[in-house]
């Protein structure tokens, strides 16, 4: 009679490798807050760090493609007062990214394609509503411009970015710091994470809870908290004895974990990945060296251990790649990219295939840039699936659909916003001051060739 030891399944091999250090980006003071963010945030277009500044808090956004050392002097996002504590590229324009900072403030920038070539201080939209520093920031999946915030003032803010408005404000929920925050995939669920030991399931438009879980994990460190599939929701924390636990909860019968695993005594807290297309679980720890990562199946005890990748220089942060950013002909089920102190260095992981043909069971329809609800419509009650795409022949983006969103984020924000409208009278007196300045340059080389000709 044979028996099955092994459980059998397709990312039982999945390995992790860092890529040569010519394709590292160097030389980049990556920020010493400590604060559990991810630090980092990619598309596929631009790679954004919070990093070190002096007077204030500042990102700096690079093109994939600018690897290698970035110099000193490399243009930086640096609009904020206080230190940029998180950011989040907007999943349905890759040239548009949230920060949230210390000074209260979350705000909107637009990347140029290609990249900075000069500091940008200005941001397409200015979000005030908190009253605390403002440390976590989560885009709606499938609306557009819709955009998630919490701080520490215990509130979270639901904003309109087209118009700049605070919609829904959840304010009497949470008693304490929250620790997380996120959607799940069609975003019609909230799903938060407190200091006061409580989980809780949100309707994102009025604000109520729908179910609650107390004490998901008994220490009193940080508990983090994602769904997963078949809306089941994972969670790291930290039991009684300080040891860190991955736990995986039914929230239809919260009162008992379907798993719950202990897993080693370090101190940092586990930031959880999930990708919905494998069902991996990718968990890193701030201060690690490693990650590790699980296949979430519904079969007992639902979160398998797969392996582990590990290197000799701990995270300060990580950044995780979109499906559609990924090289499908190598079998890349997942990138990250990791921050040091010193460089960011990204991370493949990959299915050992011998064929070069695209495989169809590691690259199922994954979800793509294209918004399927407009803000508005979802602001009235009406909630989108994810609008899916075929990774066969790699991903391209649709230049009419990019241009479209510019416009219309661009055009709404000045329209309506009302705080902007000191802002387009600065635009007006800086662009007759540049007239001017034009105009003296052609008087002063009119009057250089004379001079030269005689």
């Amino acid at each position: 009679m044979s028996r099955q030891v092994v459980r059998s399944s397709k990312f039982r091999h999945v390995f992790g490798q860092a890529v040569k250090a010519d394709q590292c980006y160097d030389d980049i003071r990556i920020s010493q807050m400590t604060w559990d963010s991810t630090f980092c945030s990619v598309n596929p277009k631009f790679v954004a760090m919070i990093v070190e500044a002096s007077g204030g808090g500042a990102f700096m956004v690079l093109p994939l493609s600018k690897t290698g050392r970035i110099d000193m002097s490399y243009p930086t996002v640096c609009g904020h007062k206080g230190p940029v504590l998180d950011i989040e590229w907007c999943p349905h324009n890759d040239n548009i990214i949230a920060s949230g900072s210390e000074d209260c403030t979350v705000m909107i920038w637009e990347i140029p394609d290609g990249g900075l070539t000069t500091p940008l201080r200005e941001p397409v939209v200015k979000l005030e509503g908190h009253s605390k520093r403002v440390g976590i920031l989560s885009w709606h999946p499938t609306a557009h411009n819709v955009l998630l915030t919490a701080a520490c003032d215990n509130v979270v803010i639901l904003w309109n970015v087209a118009c700049g408005q605070a919609m829904v404000q959840i304010d009497s929920v949470h008693t304490d710091l929250i620790y997380s925050a996120c959607w799940n995939l069609d975003g019609s669920r909230i799903l938060t994470s407190c200091k006061d030991k409580k989980l809780r399931l949100l309707d994102p438009r009025k604000g109520t809870v729908i179910a609650e879980k107390e004490k998901p994990h008994e220490g009193h460190r940080p508990v983090r908290a994602v769904f997963v599939s078949e809306g089941k929701i994972l969670t790291t924390g930290f039991s009684r004895m300080s040891e860190r636990q991955v736990a995986l909860w039914d929230p239809a019968s919260f009162s008992k974990a379907l798993t719950l695993q202990d897993l080693d005594t370090s101190s940092g807290v586990l930031l959880p990945f999930f990708d919905p297309d494998t069902g991996i679980i990718y968990l890193c720890g701030k201060g690690d060296s490693s990650i590790r990562y699980y296949e979430v199946t519904d079969e007992a005890p639902y979160v398998h251990y797969l392996s582990m990748y590990s290197s000799k220089e701990s995270q300060k942060g990580m950044g995780y790649m979109p499906k559609r950013g990924l090289e499908v002909n190598k079998c890349e089920i997942a990138r990250f990219y990791k921050l040091h102190e010193r460089k960011c260095e990204p991370i493949v992981m990959t299915v050992p295939r011998k064929s070069d043909l695209f495989q169809e069971d590691l690259y199922p329809d994954t979800i793509g840039p294209e918004p399927s609800v407009e803000a508005s419509d979802w602001f009235a009650g009406k909630d989108g699936k994810p609008i899916l795409i075929s990774l066969k022949d790699g991903f391209v983006a649709t230049k009419t659909k990019e241009f479209k969103v510019h416009k219309s984020l661009l055009s709404t924000t000045t329209c309506s916003s009302g705080n902007r409208n000191g802002d387009s009278a600065d635009l007006r007196s800086i662009q007759e001051e540049l007239k001017q300045l034009k105009a003296t340059v052609a008087d002063l080389t009119q009057r250089v060739s004379e001079l030269e000709s005689k």
